[in-house]
């Protein structure tokens, strides 16, 4: 049974906008490639870090909803590990509130974007 997980990434500052574009594909595809559904997408952009990491002090940070079989996480996980791009990641299954809430979220940026585009 699939079930909903929510993945951040933070990608190291000094990639070119096209090797974040190819990271991002990157982690899209394996999702796709393994039998996931992306729910939803999107880019946060370079922001400055809470601390330091690896003496760097921004990063891009991009968000992935997704479905999939929980048996998938470790081989995603294990990617991210591998990739020396992520300096750091977070994912986690999201339960039918936190599911609710995103969609509540989303409904309002998209609300916000028409209103704007007006």
């Amino acid at each position: 049974m699939l079930k909903q997980y929510e993945t951040v990434f933070i990608a190291t500052p000094v990639l070119s906008e096209s090797q974040m574009k190819e990271a991002v594909a990157k982690y899209t595809n394996l999702i796709a490639e393994n039998g996931g559904e992306i729910v939803y997408e999107e880019d946060w952009g370079l922001k400055k870090l809470a601390y330091p990491i690896q003496k760097k002090t921004t990063g891009f940070y991009h968000l992935i909803e997704f479905k999939a079989e929980p048996s998938f996480i470790d081989k995603l996980e294990l990617q991210y590990r591998r990739d020396e791009r992520i300096i750091r990641f977070l994912t986690f299954a999201m339960d039918k509130d936190a599911v609710a809430y995103a969609e509540r979220r989303r409904s309002k940026k998209a609300e916000a974007a028409k209103t704007s585009e007006e």
